[in-house]
This record gives C-alpha cells, structure tokens and sequence, in this order.
C-alpha cells in the first residue's frame, strides 16, 4: 500500500490510499480510500508508517531543555583514560568527585568556584557535568573543603605522577609565575616583583615541576616576595629525597637557573645536570673575550663553544634572524615612545607660564619616563637647573643590537647523552 497524490485541475489534488500488484507483464492497481479530507500531519504520519518508520504523536512529549554534553564527556572520558582519578583517590567519594568536577569545570569554561557551583545546580546547570558526578546539589563551600582534602593527599598523588611520568637520567622543567590577591587573609601573600604589573596588591609565587612533555608533576606555592632562584634547592630535594631520582637533567630559564644556583646548589648534588641560558651581559662577556665571534652567523644559525668561564659545560650558540628583527623593531619603537615623552619634559623646561624648574623635580619627571619604557641605558642626559637635553647613546644601541637574536644554552649534559 502507498499514498498517491492525484492531481486536479481546478481543485486541490486528491490523496488516495492505493495498493499495486503485477499481473504478468502488468502492474494493477485500485484505491481503497479517499483521504482528500485528512489534514496534512495525519497524511505525512499514514505515509510514515507505511514506509516501515516509526512514529510519536507529537504531543506524546515535551522537550523541556537540552544540556550541552559532549565536550564533558570528552573531558571526563580522558580524564579516566589517564586514570587521574584513581590518581585523586582509589576510591570514589563524594570529595573525589568534587575534585574532579573543578577540574573538568576549568578545562571546559574556566571561572570562580561560586559560578562552577550556579553551573551545576538544578536550577542555573550550563552542561551535564553535575549529573554525570552526581555533584548537581554541592555548594562552594564543599569545593573549598575539597580543596583541602586534595591539599593533605598532595604529596601522594605527586609521587604517583612523578612513578608514572619522571624516570632517571630524564629532562624535568621548572618555571614559576605569580598571582595577586584582592583580599588580606592569605599568609603567603606578600608584595613582590608583580608579573600581572600589580605592585600594588600582595601576591603569591608558586613554582611547576613537569616532565620533558611538559606534563606536570608536582607543583609548590612560596610567599609572595621569593625570588625565583630561592625556589630551585626545593625543588632539587623534592626530586632527590621524595621522588628518589638519581640522575635528573633540570632545565630552567636564565632567571632561575643562575650562576649561583648552578655553583651553590646543582654542581653539589652528583647527579644532577642542568640546561639554561646565558643573560646578556655574559654572552657581550663571550663577545668580547673572543669566545663567541658574531660574524660566524651569517651562514649558519647555530654552532657550540667552549670558555674557560665555564668549565666542564657546553655552550650551544644559536641565531634566530626572525626575533633579531623582531628585537630590532621593538627597540626602535621604545626609543621613539622614549623620546615622544622626553621631548614633553624638555617643553616644560621652556614653556614660559609655570615653568618645570630644579635639578630633582627634572630629574623625578625624566625617571618616570624611563621607568616606564626601560630605556634608559640607550640615552645620555644633560640635567641642569632650569634646562634639560638628551640624545641617543648610539654606541650603546649598537652594541646591544649586534647581539640581537642571540642565545646561549648553558648545560653540563655529554654530548653522548644530548647532542646539539
């Protein structure tokens, strides 16, 4: 049986309800109803079911709402893949489940612990993640307990990540960054060298072990005025006493990674190598000595040295021409924001109304211009009573920008163990 649709002249067509057979070479066919008169819903519906389809009387339910899924369930999925968390806690419980819904909350829409908790209640839910955990009824302050139940099981679950992703003789990384707070309750925060260019407001310091994947492993808050090289012999106990690493290969910035750390702290634990670089005023040292000659790069981007300055290490010297561009630009545009603003200053020891008059009122209005673009190496300055002149030191602007594009890595690692 099927539905025909006969059409009509001057009327609307006619739906029929036929069947068809075949008599030998012929097809037959007859119609067994007019169904002109059925609406439209109920024509498509008989056609449906003919068809072999199923078919819900559209009023037999009602969509309330839809809730995003998928990106939850990839994160959760992978989440148990790594087995991260068995890692929290070999057991589920409601504390674990919090825990992994704050992490799974950050990976898919990062926000406070107040929003995550309107995210997952009945009433204002973003995404099935808190009836997936069964989480959908927590408050913040249950996530803030959480945090403190993960807090006292930091040291195992950094062990087992530390057995699963660190193994002797490995490269591990090690960086840290900054945070500041709005509020005063915070022991650790403190005011300090602000990365966020909040000097203003206390922070804290906290520090990141990972793998040679960047994978991390283990992570370490400090107060908020530690310098960044006062936190490496933590780390370095960390890897030796709780880890049990023998053989480490740590790789840190040139912030971190000093030559008094490299003298006080790695050259004093067998073992233990490192990779990092040289600042600026070492590889001008280099240059200068006749260790480190520049006109070798311009045929080739990278090249390893030796100096007496650095016993028993390599010095893997490499070129980008692309940032020595980059450099160069940059540098040009300070100078002439630099410059922009010391003009002002020098009108206002012109201008003939209210006139900037003193050695120290000049000299206070020249520093906040030079704090501000940090150029003040790059110029000479000529401060007087009531007049002020500058100019480029263009020596000096030469010099730097011969070492444009320009890094050293430092390391103590065989070429045997790690080629160039």
């Amino acid at each position: 049986m099927y539905i025909d649709v006969v059409p009509n002249r001057s009327s609307p067509p006619a739906i029929l309800l036929r069947e068809a057979w075949r008599e030998g070479k012929k097809i037959r066919k007859r119609t067994l109803a007019n169904l002109s008169h059925w609406p439209r819903h109920k024509v498509d519906a008989l056609r449906a079911v003919l068809k072999g389809h199923a078919v819900v009387a559209g009023e037999s339910f009602e969509i309330v709402r839809s809730l995003p899924h998928g990106h939850v369930a990839a994160c959760l999925g992978t989440l148990r893949r790594l087995d991260l968390d068995s890692i929290l806690a070999r057991k589920r419980s409601r504390r674990r489940d919090l825990c992994v819904a704050m992490i799974v909350g950050r990976l898919i829409e990062p926000r406070s612990k107040l929003a995550l908790v309107r995210s997952l209640a009945e009433q204002t839910l973003s995404s099935s993640l808190g009836e997936q955990l069964g989480v959908a009824d927590a408050d913040e302050n249950e996530l803030y307990a959480a945090m403190d139940w993960l807090l006292g099981r930091q040291e195992r679950i950094e062990a087992a990540l530390a057995k699963r992703h660190l193994s002797d003789g490995t490269l591990v990384l090690y960086d840290v960054t900054s945070t500041y707070f709005e509020g005063r309750h915070c022991s650790l925060a403190r005011i300090g060298h602000s990365r966020d260019k909040r000097f203003d407001r206390p922070q804290i310091v906290f520090g990141l072990l990972t793998d040679g994947e960047g994978c991390p492993v283990a992570t370490e808050v400090f107060d908020g005025n530690t310098g960044d090289p006062s936190t490496l012999p933590a780390q370095i106990r960390k890897l030796r006493e709780r880890f049990g690493l023998e053989r480490v290969v740590l790789v840190g910035d040139r912030g971190m990674i000093t030559s008094a750390r490299i003298e006080e702290n790695l050259k004093q634990s067998p073992g233990l190598d490192w990779i990092t670089a040289l600042r600026g005023p070492a590889i001008k040292k280099l240059v200068d000595s006749g260790a480190l000659d520049v006109s070798l790069f311009d045929e080739k981007d990278l090249a390893e040295i030796h100096s007496p300055d650095y016993p028993g290490e390599r010095l893997i010297v490499c070129r980008n021409p692309l940032l020595a561009e980059e450099r160069r630009r940059k540098r040009e545009d300070l100078l002439l924001a630099t410059e922009a603003e010391l003009d002002k200053v020098v009108a206002a020891t012109r201008r003939a109304k209210n006139r900037l008059k003193g050695k120290d009122r000049i000299a206070l209005r020249i520093g906040r211009v030079l704090g501000r673009f940090k150029m003040a190496k790059h110029f000479r300055l000529d401060i007087g009573d009531d007049s002020f002149r500058y100019e480029r030191d263009h020596q000096r602007i030469a010099d730097e920008a011969a070492l444009d594009g320009f890094y050293v890595v430092r390391t103590s690692v065989k070429t045997e163990h790690l080629s160039s």
